[in-house]
Order: structure tokens, then C-alpha cells, then sequence
């Protein structure tokens, strides 16, 4: 969910067709969320407690030794502890503000996004230039070469603020079964679309992959990077006007098949009345589907056999957010992972969503396969490894 303005990015709603800006990045992904995400760095969360990060006082394992340093050796390690250093004081800052009840600033999330991606770059410049200091893996599941694992309780406090700051309205309408209704709404759908049994379950899987990247499995969110993107499936109000539209035209036959979801459909549009329906859980999981999915549901067999593993299946429709006309493109080629972007808008979106972002050798890049884009998009895999242990245990609870 990043932007093409870095003011703005959000969760991964975005549309290169529409012009929409992308945002990610709450999520580790989402993103931020957003895109999103948010960001993956965000998926663990440390429970909130008064050290914060004015205690973070550690040392960097990767100052050691530097007095046998080249002076480039030493440029990018004085780069990555000010990288560091940075990204503790705006961590710091904003703990301030919000403990104290301070107003926060417009987009309260970007400089936090910013700061972390800055110190994940910088890292790994710093072990480009020397792999001897790439450490022990992290909790966070991070390739060892981009962070450094004693850096782990400032992510830690990086969740906790993005968790405060995007909590969901007071009036958001929130489901007992949230991860259900997406596997229920989007299995319906696929369904709809003409899909037959095992494709009508990767729809469903596939969707609840989207619902974690989005939002990390929050229902209802904010977005701290966008003033435009909210809610379970992080719609813009465009974007969810467009999906209720679609919605209304396939659900007859959707009631024709399913009269229990139809019923539980219109008693969610009768609670939410004239809530912003982004705050319903239902209605906005229902209407982002429709606006950007649905559509692209009837090439499910095409992509299960391009793509056979479920995490790549999900990051193929994370992309269908972050850069969907390309990606459409890429699906009607014929050749999926050898399909090729060079646009520099396209891989501005990736970037702003944590694709290709960190370091500079991943920066210079000015074009990608598929299958390289696939590969590159690791703050998603811990996200979608838990949407898939969650989606298998629906799918137990159901067998019962």
C-alpha cells in the first residue's frame, strides 16, 4: 500500500489505471497497508510496555572491527549507525506524542516507514560491502543480509506505534468471524465467476492472503501513510463505490446458490445504513473484491498452474493492487514469471511498496521479470504463511 508520492503510500490498493497513489506499508508487508501495507516488519507485536525505545540502547554488532576498514567499508558503516540512530529518534518522538497526548502530525506513519527503510538499505549496503557482518536470522524472518537481528526491539516498537495509530474508529463494525467472511465472500464470488470446486477454494485462499497483506488480519484499520485508504481490505471511497456497484450486478445469482450469505449480506447493509461501508468488515472485504478481483478470478487456472505454490499465488494478486494493469498483462502473455516490466512509473510502485527497495544494487534496478518481482517480495512471505495457516485451518473447522 505505498504511493507513487512518497507523502501518501498506503496498504497496496493501487491503481496505475485510475492514477491511484500507491501507500504500503504497516504490514511486516503492509501495506502500508499499509501495504502494504503495511509492512511485513510489523507482523510481530511486542507487548506495549514503558521501556520503549528510550531504552534501546545496544550496540550494533556491525560497528565492530572498524578500525580495518577501507574507507568505503567505513562510509557505509558510519551510513547504516546513522540509519540506526535516525530511526530510534523518530520511534522515540512518536512514542512521546502519543504518550503524553500529543496531536500528531499528518501521515504520523510515513517518517517511521521511511526511518525503517533507511536503516533495512543501509544494512545492506553495509554487508554488500562487507558479507562477513551478515548476523544471525531474525524473528522477523528478514533476510539476515538486510538487518541486523539485535536491531529487533526497535521493530518491535515500530509495531506498537503503527497498531496505536491505526486502530479502527470507534464506529467501526467489526465480525466475530473475519477471516471467514473473507474465504465465504470470496469462494461465492469465484463461484459466481464460473470457477469449479478446488479453483473456488484458491480464490478464497488466495483472498485471505490479500486481507493479510492489507492490514496484518486487522479488521476495520486506519492507515497512519494515507489519508485516503481504510478499512479491512484498505479502499479508497472510489474504490469501494465501484465495488458495491459491481456487487449489486452479480448478486442475484450469488443468492440463487447461496441464500444463507445473501441473507447475511443484506443484514450487514442494513446495519451498516450509512456508515462509510469501508467500516464494515463484510461490506468492505465484499466491495474490494469486486472492485479489483473479481475479475481476475476466472484466470485462477491459469495462475494455479503457473504459479503451484499458494504463497506465489498470493503475491501474484498482491500485485493485481500494487500494479494491476501490467500484471494483466503479464496473465495474458503466456509466459508469467518471464514476463517483463521497464516502466519506470511500474517499478516506482514496486519500490513504494517494499519491492526492490532496500540497497542500492536493488534500487538500481530499472527492470524485472515476474519471477524476479516474485522472488523480491520476502517482507510478504511471513504474512501469507500465516494467511495460509489460518485459510487450512478454516478449512478443518468446516470438514467438522
Amino acid at each position: 500500500m505505498e504511493d507513487d508520492d512518497a507523502a501518501e503510500p498506503t496498504n497496496c490498493l493501487h491503481r496505475l489505471t485510475t492514477a491511484r497513489a500507491t501507500a504500503l506499508a504497516f504490514a511486516l508487508s503492509a501495506a502500508a497497508p499499509v501495504s502494504s501495507a503495511l509492512d511485513a516488519i510489523v507482523d510481530t507485536i511486542a507487548p506495549r510496555g514503558p521501556a520503549a525505545i528510550g531504552d534501546l540502547g545496544f550496540v550494533s554488532s556491525a560497528r565492530a572491527q572498524s578500525a580495518t576498514l577501507t574507507a568505503s567499508q567505513a562510509e557505509a558503516l558510519s551510513v547504516y549507525d546513522k540509519a540506526v540512530n535516525d530511526f530510534k529518534a523518530i520511534l522515540r518522538t512518536r512514542r512521546t506524542q502519543i504518550d503524553s497526548n500529543q496531536p500528531l502530525p499528518n501521515l504520523p506513519g510515513q517518517a517511521l516507514y521511511l526511518a525503517r527503510n533507511a536503516m533495512l538499505s543501509a544494512y545492506k549496503d553495509l554487508t554488500d560491502a562487507l558479507p562477513a557482518k551478515i548476523g544471525k536470522p531474525n524473528k522477523f524472518g528478514i533476510p539476515p543480509a538486510y538487518f541486523d537481528a539485535d536491531n529487533e526491539p526497535l521493530l518491535d516498537e515500530y509495531a506498537n506505534l503503527f497498531k496505536i495509530m491505526q486502530a479502527p474508529p470507534a464506529n467501526a463494525q467489526n465480525s466475530n468471524t473475519p477471516f471467514h467472511d473473507v474465504v465465504e465472500l470470496a469462494t461465492a464470488i469465484a463461484r459466481a465467476k464460473g470457477l469449479d470446486a478446488s479453483q473456488v477454494q484458491a480464490a478464497g485462499r488466495i483472498s485471505l492472503g490479500i486481507f493479510f497483506a492489507e492490514t496484518n488480519g486487522t479488521q476495520n484499520m486506519g492507515n497512519a501513510r494515507s489519508n485516503k485508504y481504510k478499512g479491512s481490505l484498505q479502499s479508497g471511497v472510489s474504490e469501494d463505490q465501484s465495488g458495491q456497484r459491481k456487487w449489486a450486478a452479480i448478486k442475484p445469482s450469488i443468492a440463487a446458490f447461496d441464500p444463507a450469505l445473501n441473507a447475511r449480506d443484506d443484514k450487514e447493509e442494513a446495519r451498516a445504513g450509512n456508515l462509510d461501508h469501508r467500516y464494515n468488515h463484510w461490506t468492505a472485504v465484499r466491495d474490494a473484491l469486486m472492485n479489483a478481483h473479481a475479475d481476475v478470478f476466472p484466470h485462477i487456472p491459469a495462475i494455479l498452474k503457473a504459479l503451484p505454490n499458494p504463497i506465489d499465488q498470493m503475491k501474484l494478486f498482491e500485485l493485481i493492487q500494487i500494479i494491476p494493469s501490467p500484471t494483466k498483462s503479464a496473465l495474458k502473455s503466456g509466459s508469467l514469471a518471464a514476463f517483463r516490466v521497464s516502466d519506470p512509473t511500474v517499478m516506482a510502485y514496486l519500490r513504494n511498496n517494499s519491492i526492490f527497495t532496500f540497497g542500492r544494487a536493488d534500487r538500481a534496478k530499472t527492470s524485472a521479470t515476474y519471477g524476479e518481482i516474485l522472488e523480491a517480495m520476502w517482507l510478504f512471505n511471513d504474512k501469507f504463511e500465516r494467511a495460509l495457516s489460518k485459510f487450512n485451518e478454516i478449512k478443518t473447522q468446516q470438514k467438522r
